[in-house]
């Protein structure tokens, strides 16, 4: 995963894996059946761990705004971890895999909309129990917080100050926390 995060699909060489992995390129078309099986596997892995990282900030908090909220600012600290790349790997594979990665390309996509669909959830939670203004859509905010969120993480990719990431993220998060029902 950390291989294919960094380099990307296509730079990725047979070469590069055997040397992670410390398997040879039999062995690694016996396990995993293709280099293209392999990064769908490390998409599915990184993906996971994206979702029990949002669950466990929403879970850590009274409410799903304040957990989204949480969540942002949390996500303001890309640029301060060490990380193979601070973009999500979920949409630098959506960029770079065309036509011939039809099946990776959509298992990215299938990601992405969990993830999207996880917002959404969290919205609508938070109009059921009287957060959220019944009048707001939770499907396009859920939308809207994943475009956020994959334009921060696309911004901290970028060679910026830290500062700058987490203050954008707090902005982010403001906006969502300014979303609270005055009736709540």
């Amino acid at each position: 995963m950390q291989l294919f995060w960094h380099k990307g699909f296509h730079d990725t060489s047979l070469k590069d894996l055997e040397r992670a992995l410390e398997m040879h390129p039999g062995s690694i078309y016996a396990t995993f059946g293709s280099k293209g099986q392999l990064f769908q596997e490390a998409l599915e892995r990184y993906a996971h761990l994206a979702l029990v990282e949002l669950e466990r900030t929403l879970a850590a908090h009274e409410s799903p705004l304040a957990g989204l909220a949480a969540y942002l600012r949390q996500l303001g600290g890309l640029r301060d971890q060490a990380v193979p790349s601070r973009a999500c790997m979920l949409v630098k594979s959506l960029l770079e895999l065309g036509e011939r990665e039809k099946d990776a390309r959509e298992k990215a996509e299938a990601l992405l909309t969990t993830m999207e669909k996880r917002f959404i959830d969290s919205f609508a939670k938070a109009q059921q129990t009287g957060e959220l203004d019944e009048e707001l859509d939770p499907t396009r905010l859920g939308r809207r917080l994943q475009a956020e969120v994959m334009g921060l993480r696309s911004f901290a990719q970028r060679d910026v100050d830290s500062a700058a990431v987490h203050a954008l993220a707090d902005d982010m998060a403001s906006s969502l926390e300014a979303l609270r029902s005055s009736a709540h």
